[in-house]
């Protein structure tokens, strides 16, 4: 169903953008990265939080590592991923799959100031075998995001 309502999304909002997929998994920023020919950096994560009753999805850089801290302080709770089912159940996409796009439930999505970086990521597509090549800007449009500053600074 996953890959399906993600292709729906595209097909319905921005037709250009093509769904890719691989025979390799990208169930991970490592695999992600070999299977699409993109540094790691460059992996769009989709992370889906619980913060007190709310669950919402952030999307940064593959290499970024989210600071609670600043977490808690913008959202006014502590973070907690949602467990396997949950995810699935909420986001109608696997592990490994997670996305903003097509989702089985409607959630804020924020973006990461840390895909700023560059002029294309490549996030999930709904399964561990597909993606799309995006430019961050574009992505947050589609999705409605809101740019915050919730990851740990690269040094």
């Amino acid at each position: 169903m996953s890959l399906e309502s993600v292709r729906a999304f595209f097909a319905h909002k921005a037709p250009e953008i093509a769904v890719i997929e691989s025979p390799l998994s990208s169930a991970t920023v490592a695999l992600a990265a070999e299977a699409y020919g993109v540094t790691p950096e460059r992996i769009a994560k989709t992370l889906s939080l619980r913060i007190g009753e709310r669950v919402v999805l952030i999307v940064a850089s593959g290499t970024a590592r989210m600071d609670n801290k600043k977490v808690k302080t913008l959202f006014g709770g502590k973070p907690k991923m949602l467990g396997l089912e949950e995810v699935s159940e909420i986001t109608g996409h696997e592990v490994g799959g997670v996305c903003p796009f097509g989702l089985k439930t409607p959630l804020p999505i924020y973006c990461d100031l840390s895909l700023k970086a560059f002029d294309e990521v490549v996030p999930a597509a709904g399964s561990t075998h597909s993606a799309v090549r995006i430019a961050p800007s574009r992505m947050a449009e589609l999705t409605a995001a809101e740019w915050v500053d919730v990851c740990q600074h690269q040094s």
